[in-house]
């Protein structure tokens, strides 16, 4: 995949600096300026060195080449001082390890999803995303002006680490079945690879979940120890090469409507470096998290397309019925997550309350216009 090289070379002069900043905060939505050039001090002429690491196979597309291009523009914003190494799952730590070594110091930076340390931090599937909760954009809206950076940075700080949204699948697909589901019957007793709160509410409809890095999700499919896997959409999905081990590829992804991808810096490492820098890593996190949205909603289709042309992918969509009970035990789920502790319940009034709105809206706005668009031309 070629990357889009951008030509911002930052100077190390304050006004430059001040100049350059500018315009990175800006097309990343930020409104907030340094008041005066004084707010970046002299550049480092220092060299940082750090490592990244992620939850997803090295060069997977999006999800896996995403952080190779936040490397590269870091890299580039910082006219060469940052340099940023990215090791896949399994290259330095495993793809379920991310949070515990980037909190430990084992590598400055990580790219996973949130809901994978919900045994650590409850509230976390919040920060990534709630079955039948909230789309991408709406999720990113949250996230940014609805209080949810704040009470996402507030959970970590115990655990040395600070989160920034790093990406977005979009809806997804709900997965890769080697049975075809008709009913509730026919979830009743099938392993299946799903995590966080969709896991619990498979469990809950009959099924046994399963929490498994991606890179094992083939084999296991393969050998027969899973009947199913939900992984994203059909880009990612392609690259898998799900299709060679299951039939049925199913939809909507009521476990997953908006999953936001997260990047945590180490908090000491990063309060550490100069000013100009951290403001750097912010906003090629910024950058990333659109980017990465933006390649799977171009490419889905077309994978798409060659799933099913080339590849003979049968694609379903899963019954109604399926589908409403799916979305009452979620409720209920959801709920009694909420009174796990003080914290979860603070962010689930929060995220509920911002939900509600922008759900409110969107009935006059996004769905109103998607049934429009349906009407016949003529």
């Amino acid at each position: 995949m070629q990357l889009f090289k951008p030509r911002l070379m930052l100077k190390t002069t304050k006004v430059s600096l001040y100049l350059n900043f500018s315009l990175i905060l800006m097309s990343c939505g930020e409104t907030t300026l340094p008041k005066s050039v004084n707010q970046f001090p002299e550049a480092s002429e220092n060299v940082y060195e750090w490592k990244m690491i992620t939850s997803w196979p090295k060069n997977l597309p999006a999800l896996g080449t995403s952080p190779e291009y936040f490397a590269e523009i870091v890299d580039r914003m910082s006219n060469g001082r940052m340099k940023i190494r990215v090791y896949g799952a399994n290259e330095l730590v495993g793809g379920l390890e991310v949070f515990d070594a980037v909190s430990q110091g084992v590598a400055e930076i990580g790219h996973s999803g949130a809901y994978y340390w919900q045994g650590k931090i409850p509230a976390t599937p919040f920060f990534s995303s709630i079955p039948f909760g909230m789309t991408s954009y709406e999720q990113d809206s949250w996230l940014k002006f609805g209080g949810g950076n704040e009470l996402w940075r507030e959970l970590y700080a115990p655990f040395n680490l600070i989160p920034v949204r790093g990406g977005n699948s979009g809806v997804q697909m709900f997965g890769w079945f080697n049975r075809e589901i008709n009913s509730l019957q026919d979830i009743q007793g099938l392993k299946m690879r799903i995590p966080s709160l969709g896991g619990e509410v498979f469990r809950r409809a009959g099924g046994i979940p399963v929490t498994m890095q991606v890179s094992e999700v083939f084999t296991a499919l393969q050998t027969g120890a899973l009947d199913a896997t939900e992984f994203v959409s059909p880009y990612n999905d392609l690259a898998a090469g799900y299709y060679d081990v299951a039939d049925y590829y199913y939809y909507p992804g009521w476990h997953e409507p908006g999953s936001t991808l997260e990047t945590i810096f180490n908090k000491e490492k990063f309060e550490s470096l100069p000013l100009d820098l951290q403001e750097i890593l912010m906003a090629g996190s910024e950058v990333m998290n659109q980017l990465l949205l933006d390649e799977l909603t171009a490419k889905n289709n077309e994978a798409l397309t060659a799933l099913v042309d080339l590849h003979g992918v049968q694609i379903r969509r899963l019954p109604d019925d399926v589908l409403i009970e799916l979305r009452r035990i979620s409720d209920e789920v959801i709920i009694e997550l909420a009174q796990e502790d003080n914290n979860t319940a603070r962010v689930y009034e929060s995220w509920k309350n911002f939900k509600d709105g922008v759900i409110s809206y969107n009935r006059i706005a996004e769905e109103a216009f998607i049934e429009a668009r349906k009407l016949p031309a003529d």
